[in-house]
């Protein structure tokens, strides 16, 4: 496994290996890597003859500065995981490597950057569409692998795929939690003991409400949740919608759609946690 940090010495690694045939695969991350990020890089690994980790915390994507600076980095370790794994390329690059003069690109995709984190988080989604655009020109990858935790995410890219007519595939990858539930996020590693036992409440929840959801209503399954989250200690809910898994509006009767997922976020102390469930697929 070879680590790069600029983009000129990235293709010409990528591009002796693609005079071989081989398919590409990429695996955009901000480090910090846990076992769902390893389960994105081992399928890509057995379906490309390449797979490239790009590594890089991306600033234009927070709105939140102290957010920002918080954020593990943790290169040594992420490059040790990703060996095991079978990446053949790490792209570790510096933020002026990325961004040599300002990035003004302006993505839009509404509604479905709009709602649920497009409310809460300004301007998210256009850091997001930024550096993953900026990712898929350096690579030029086959496939480009998303875990399903950023649901809204994928989504998003997934549209800006299809209106800027890259030639790849994009590949959804179902959420990875450790054995009680809790959704692996590179966030965890700032909860406390106690602050993570207060977060299983989060896919506890979630788990409970897909049992509810079979003998109530929409409305009564969104309640039903606010409640629970509300109530549990060290948590403050943010928003839970339950929306169309294709457009990511909300929807008022099950019948309405034959795609319903949940998407929550919660504050668990300071550490903002979101995850998902799927009701209808």
């Amino acid at each position: 496994m070879k680590v790069v940090h600029t983009i000129k010495d990235l293709q010409a690694e990528l591009s002796a290996l693609k005079v071989q045939g081989k398919k590409v695969g990429l695996v955009p991350t901000m480090g910090a890597l846990h076992a769902g990020h390893a389960s994105l890089v081992k399928r890509s690994v057995s379906e490309n003859g390449v797979t490239v980790v790009s590594v890089f915390v991306n600033p234009t994507q927070f709105n939140d500065k102290n957010d920002l600076e918080k954020y593990p980095r943790t290169l040594e370790a992420d490059c040790s995981l990703l060996e095991e794994c079978g990446a053949a390329l790490v792209f570790a690059p510096s933020v002026s490597e990325m961004y040599p003069e300002p990035d003004t690109r302006q993505f839009s995709y509404a509604p479905l950057d709009t709602v649920m984190e497009g409310a809460f988080r300004p301007g998210h989604f256009n850091g997001v569409c930024q550096i993953v655009s900026k990712l898929f020109d350096a690579v030029q990858p086959d496939r480009a692998y998303f875990g399903e935790k950023d649901f809204q995410q994928l989504a998003i890219i997934r549209e800006m795929v299809r209106q800027l007519n890259y030639s790849l595939e994009i590949v959804g990858c179902p959420i990875v939690r450790e054995e009680d539930g809790l959704a692996l996020s590179s966030r965890n590693k700032r909860l406390s003991a106690e602050e993570r036992e207060n977060a299983l409440n989060i896919s506890r929840t979630l788990f409970k409400s897909r049992n509810f959801a079979a003998t109530h209503t929409v409305s009564e399954t969104q309640k039903m949740v606010e409640d629970a989250i509300e109530a549990a200690p060290g948590l403050r809910l943010e928003y839970f919608e339950i929306v169309d898994g294709n457009t990511l509006q909300k929807i008022n009767d099950w019948e309405n759609t034959s795609y319903a997922v949940g998407c929550i976020t919660v504050f668990c102390g300071e550490v903002r946690l979101i995850d998902n469930i799927k009701y209808k697929e």
